[in-house]
C-alpha cells in the first residue's frame, strides 16, 4: 500500500513508558511513509508525545488528539460519536492501525471512516490485513506493536527483521552530546534510576561498575533523569572519574531527546528496566538490560545489540543478585563488537 497520504494510529493510555515502547513503531510508519500526515489519536487521558516526549515526536507525529473518548462498550456499538468532528477530519484515513487488544473497542474504531484497517485483536480478526500462516505473537510489547507498522507496510512480521532508523535528536542537543562526549574516547553510559526501587540495581555495585571502568581507561557517564537529580552529588564523590551531562545540562536536564542524543555517541550502556533505557534504545544504543522483578520477555527494550541479564539466574529475582562483574563482563563484550564493525 503506497499511496498512503493519512494515518491514524489508536491508542489507549499513552503515558511515558507506553509511548517510549511504541517509538520504534512510529519510526517504522515515518520511515514506510514519509509525507504521509500522522494522527496520534489517544481513547483516554493525555498522549507523552504531546507532554515529555513532544520534542522526539516532532517530525515524527503531525496531529495528537487527547481524551477522544472513543466508545469502549459493548452497548456503544451504534451509539453517536462523541465530539465526531475532531475524530473524522477532512475524509475517509488512508490507514487506521489499531494498538490496542480489545475487541469491542476495536469495533467501535472501525467505525470511522477508512481504507484500510489493522488490528492486532482476537488473533487479527478484524484486520483488513493479517500476518502470514503460522504467526506467533512475541513476547515484547515492543515488538508486537512494531509489527503491526510492519504488517500494514508489507514487511517481515519477525523478530529478525532490522529495527527501523533511530530516532533523530535536534541538532541543538545533538551538538551538546558532541560537546561533553566527543570523538576518540569510549564512552560507557550507566543509568543508576529505575521507576521503583525494586528495580533498581545497588547503588555500591554503579559507583563500583563506574570506577571499574575508568581503571580500564574506558569513559563512565551517568545518564539519569531529573528523579535522579538528588543523587548527582552522591555519585559525583563515589565515582570521580564519571561524567553527568544530564545533571549539568539544566535546560536539556528533562528532555529525554537529549539522552536519544547521548545514547547515540555511548559505545554501550547499562540499565534497568526503566524509561531512560528506552530512551537509548531508541537510539540504537548497544545495552545490558537488568532485570529482577518485571519479565524481560515483556519489557525488554527494542535496540541492535542487547544483553538480557536476570535476577533469577543468579538465584533470586532481587535486583542485588546480579554481580558487579558479570555486568562489566557484558559491557566489555558490547564494547568489542561496537569495536569490531566500526
Amino acid at each position: 500500500m503506497n499511496d498512503v497520504r493519512s494515518i491514524l494510529v489508536y491508542v489507549g493510555g499513552d503515558r511515558v513508558g507506553d509511548a517510549l515502547m511504541k517509538l520504534p513503531f512510529v519510526e517504522a510508519l515515518r520511515a514506510a511513509w514519509p509525507d504521509a500526515r500522522l494522527t496520534w489519536l489517544c481513547g483516554y487521558d493525555r498522549s507523552a508525545f504531546g507532554g515529555v516526549l513532544a520534542d522526539v515526536a516532532a517530525g515524527l507525529i503531525d496531529e495528537i488528539i487527547d481524551d477522544a473518548k472513543v466508545p469502549q462498550q459493548w452497548s456503544e456499538r451504534f451509539k453517536p460519536w462523541p465530539e465526531p468532528e475532531r475524530l473524522f477530519g477532512p475524509g475517509p484515513y488512508d490507514l487506521i492501525i489499531d494498538t490496542q487488544r480489545q475487541a469491542r473497542v476495536t469495533l467501535n474504531l472501525k467505525r470511522l471512516p477508512h481504507r484500510r484497517f489493522i488490528a492486532g485483536s482476537v488473533g487479527f480478526l478484524f484486520s483488513d490485513v493479517k500476518p502470514p500462516a503460522g504467526y506467533r505473537k512475541p513476547a515484547m510489547l515492543s515488538l508486537q506493536i512494531l509489527n503491526l507498522a510492519r504488517l500494514a507496510a508489507g514487511q517481515p512480521v519477525d523478530a529478525s527483521a532490522p529495527l527501523p532508523p533511530a530516532v533523530t535528536p535536534p541538532d541543538e542537543q545533538v551538538a551538546a552530546a558532541r560537546k561533553w562526549l566527543p570523538e576518540g574516547e569510549t564512552w560507557v553510559g550507566i543509568v543508576p534510576g529505575a521507576g521503583g526501587a525494586e528495580k533498581r540495581w545497588p547503588m555500591d555495585r554503579i559507583t563500583g561498575l563506574a570506577n571499574s571502568l575508568a581503571a580500564r581507561g574506558l569513559r563512565p557517564v551517568f545518564v539519569m533523569g531529573p528523579e535522579e537529580a538528588g543523587i548527582a552529588d552522591d555519585l559525583r564523590a563515589a565515582a570521580p572519574g564519571a561524567l553527568l551531562p544530564t545533571s549539568a545540562e539544566p535546560a536539556y536536564s528533562d528532555l529525554p531527546s537529549f539522552v536519544m542524543a547521548l545514547g547515540q555517541r555511548l559505545t554501550a550502556a547499562v540499565a534497568a528496566d526503566c524509561g531512560i533505557g528506552h530512551m537509548l534504545a531508541a537510539a540504537h544504543t548497544p545495552m545490558v538490560s537488568l532485570f529482577g522483578p518485571t519479565p524481560p520477555t515483556k519489557f525488554a527494550p527494542l535496540t541492535p545489540r542487547l544483553e538480557i541479564l536476570k535476577a533469577q539466574d543468579f538465584g533470586s529475582s532481587a535486583m542485588d543478585a546480579i554481580p558487579l562483574e558479570v555486568v562489566e563482563d557484558a559491557l566489555l563484550r558490547l564494547i568489542d563488537t561496537k569495536d569490531a564493525t566500526t
